[in-house]
């Protein structure tokens, strides 16, 4: 190495440039490749380009305010920490394709049971994304001098100076690109494409504690506006409303399932055989959209019992789980004096239920201590389907009636592994995606699941007084598998497709209830005052933002997490604000779509409202309602 050369090598600045520059063109291109940013123009590109750069300044510059001795391990550690953000992310987006926030990592008590999905998400490739940091080890070990950034104050400065400058170029192409981008933006992918992945942190993280604020300073006259705006939307019950009065209720949470594998074959083979049939004498909604994001299963549960739409970032479960709620277990007790209880054969603090279910005012919760679990009859998550359900059976005949009850169901889960044989009731697709193809084998799986335990309920003679809900709780396939999807739908799946395969199924079977398909559009939000006024239990009192499925000239809509919204005729997608005509699947008129747009995002907000401020709590000061019997603490099953 000539003398030129070996100076470069041990000047400080330098190193400090080709750091910043490795880092920054592995972001970049990470980005670019391992995200699906839908980059729609020149100018995006160049916003994808410099959105990093001055947030890596910023924070591998955090390193100069240590101490000279210790400031090398600063800066290692800080450039370990911005390599690891980014590798989260991608391992994060290849199954969930979203970013990962402050509250998904409160959930930190998840991770350790994600067992074989977390390792189907890694892949060899991501080694890349390691390779600058250890060329930066390396050549941090060749130094001889423990103050190798011992920099001039004025260099700093100007490294600073830099970072604020390129910051700056970013929010200002950002704002122009996307008006109001950080005031009106749901989308988490447009916040990274614009901001960079780095910066987006930085922004949830404030916006964690604006929202963790929120509640100190919350009054009862927001609830006020928001019961306003619920009465307003509320209909009439129809036809409908008694017609289960005094029925047990037996919810099924069906894992993953999309509403697309309804009577759909794979190899001449159908995937649900035994919902196929069901949907004859059942109430089928064939237009009924999930309204999920980060929270999933635990976000259709929080919709299914509140009516009321999930967080934008997070888990309601995990970030406000001590709110105030008026819940249909709580609600069913006192009005119809209803027994509560949840099924579910994994650990009780998985998505923090034990401590959810009781605010929820469940009476009883029977989690994986309480079932017989080994190493044979589980997988993933926990115990398979069709133990479960056996097992339930005589913890259903316990309860007190009429009672209230909620199963979650496990084994149809990401990757859609089942390791026995003889559980694989039908060939896999050959897509060659490994995870689209498993899918139909998990789902089939948990179809005869559900056979068997319909049969189970009517062998234990609990069969004729129970009113079924068979629901999916959230997608399985998500955007990332959208060329294998093609191939098995046979069209291209653009925005429209893919908010079409939102849907999941909705079917509610009781005896003497006649079987009939509804077309009504509607979503999981809608589900608790259709399950209320079944009961014969009004809802005029209650603040919801669904209505009744069932009831007559009921607008029909679905309205998306991210801010996308279905009606009868309209379609809009938020990610990319384009309007679809939904009969014929064109794209129209942007104007056509502003009426379903902005309820969107006006019943998103003032839910967001109440669960960020715990409004519930202020329920007695703004209606005239008899005081609430506050619900005991479940009883833990032993």
């Amino acid at each position: 190495m000539n003398n030129r050369l070996k100076d470069l090598m041990n000047n400080g600045l330098f190193f400090f440039a080709i750091a910043t520059l490795m880092l920054w063109i592995k972001s970049y291109f990470t980005f670019r490749f391992a995200f699906t940013l839908d980059i729609e123009n020149t100018m995006q590109e160049i916003i994808l380009v410099i959105a990093p750069l001055g947030s890596i300044i910023v924070f591998l510059g955090l390193s100069f305010m240590f101490a000279k001795k210790h400031r090398m391990k600063a800066f290692l550690t800080l450039y370990f920490i911005l390599s690891f953000v980014l590798f989260a992310n991608v391992v994060y987006f290849r199954f969930f394709n979203d970013f990962i926030t402050v509250p998904v990592l409160m959930q930190y008590q998840n991770f350790g049971e994600l067992g074989g999905s977390a390792a189907e998400l890694m892949h060899l490739s991501d080694i890349m994304l390691w390779i600058d940091f250890i060329a930066v080890c390396v050549w941090v070990k060749m130094q001889d001098s423990q103050y190798f950034l011992a920099l001039r104050k004025r260099t700093i400065g100007l490294i600073f100076s830099t970072a604020v400058m390129a910051m700056a170029v970013n929010l200002a192409m950002a704002e122009t690109e996307r008006p109001e981008l950080l005031t009106r933006t749901f989308d988490r992918a447009m916040l990274v494409k614009l901001l960079g992945v780095y910066n987006f942190h930085v922004y949830d993280g404030v916006m964690t504690a604006k929202s963790t604020t929120h509640r100190a300073f919350a009054e009862s006259s927001e609830l006020s506006e928001v019961q306003h705006y619920v009465n307003a939307q509320k209909g009439k019950p129809g036809e409908y409303f008694g017609k289960a009065e005094g029925k047990n209720v037996v919810l099924v949470s069906m894992e993953s399932l999309q509403n697309f594998v309804i009577n759909y074959k794979v190899n001449g083979q159908e995937v649900t055989p035994f919902l196929n049939d069901l949907i004859g004498d059942s109430l089928y909604f064939k237009n009924f959209y999930h309204n999920t994001a980060q929270g999933k299963t635990s976000d259709s549960e929080f919709l299914l019992d509140n009516s009321m739409y999930g967080l934008p970032r997070g888990a309601v479960f995990t970030t406000n789980s001590g709110n105030e709620f008026n819940a249909t277990p709580e609600i069913l007790k006192k009005e119809k004096g209803y027994t509560s209880a949840a099924f579910h054969g994994n650990n009780d603090s998985f998505w923090n239920r034990d401590i959810m279910y009781k605010s929820l005012g469940y009476d009883k919760f029977f989690s994986e201590e309480q079932y017989d679990v080994t190493e044979e009859n589980s997988v993933n998550y926990g115990l398979k389907d069709i133990p479960f359900f056996k097992q339930s059976i005589p913890k259903i005949k316990s309860l007190e009636e009429p009672y209230y009850s909620k199963f979650i169901t496990l084994t149809h889960h990401y990757p859609y592994i089942l390791e026995d044989e003889k559980n694989k009731m039908i060939e896999p697709a050959n897509t060659g995606d490994g995870s689209v193809d498993r899918y139909f084998q998990t789902a089939r799986y948990m179809d005869e699941a559900l056979k068997k335990f319909m049969q189970d309920m009517k062998d234990a003679g609990e069969y004729k007084d129970t009113v079924f809900v068979f629901y999916g709780d959230h997608y399985g396939i998500s955007e990332n598998h959208n060329r294998a999807m093609s191939e098995l739908l046979g069209k291209e799946i653009r925005p429209f497709e893919h908010a079409q395969l939102q849907k999941v199924p909705l079917i509610i079977h009781s005896p003497g209830l006649e079987g009939k398909t509804m077309e009504t559009v509607g979503s999981q939000v809608d589900l608790k005052p259709t399950i209320l006024h079944l009961l014969g239990v009004g809802t005029e009192q209650d603040i919801q933002f669904g209505t009744d499925l069932l009831a007559k000239n009921r607008e029909e809509l679905a309205i998306f997490r991210n801010g996308s919204a279905v009606s009868e005729d309209r379609l809009y997608s938020a990610k990319e604000n384009i309007c679809y005509d939904k009969s014929s699947g064109e794209e129209i008129e942007a104007a056509k779509c502003d009426p379903i747009k902005e309820k969107a995002q006006t019943e998103l907000e003032m839910s967001d409202k109440v669960v960020y401020g715990d409004l519930l709590r202020f329920l007695d000061e703004v209606q005239p309602i008899s005081e609430k019997s506050k619900p005991g603490q479940p009883e833990k099953q032993n």
